[in-house]
């Protein structure tokens, strides 16, 4: 019917001292886990990406990143990068979802 019993004051220390000892080796853990993470750099290559565009008349962001096999982030790179360049421009959509196709 009770709740838990009240702990001694030893007791209290001794789970003190077990508490701070597992929190030392959890942080040593997740540091090893950082530490092991590797960075990965995909870049599409602008030549690869323009046939496909001059093969569909348009592109989207994500159909590049699927038929390129990269992630979407480095096909946005790419796409925007040929856009600063003057290659592409944006032909419609909304949100995000833009439409890109060559400059006539």
């Amino acid at each position: 019917m009770g709740g838990s019993k009240k702990k001694s004051p030893a007791q209290m220390d001794k789970s003190q001292t077990d508490e701070k000892k597992e929190s030392k080796g959890k942080k040593d853990k997740k540091q090893e886990k950082t530490e092991k993470k590797a960075e990965i750099t995909v870049i599409v290559n602008e030549d690869q990406a323009l046939k496909l565009i001059k093969s569909n008349n348009y592109i989207t962001v994500q159909e590049l990143a699927k038929q390129t096999g990269v992630k979407i982030s480095a096909a946005n790179a790419c796409l925007v990068s040929l856009t600063k360049k003057g290659t592409l421009k944006r032909a419609g959509g909304f949100a995000g979802h833009w439409i890109y196709q060559l400059t006539a």
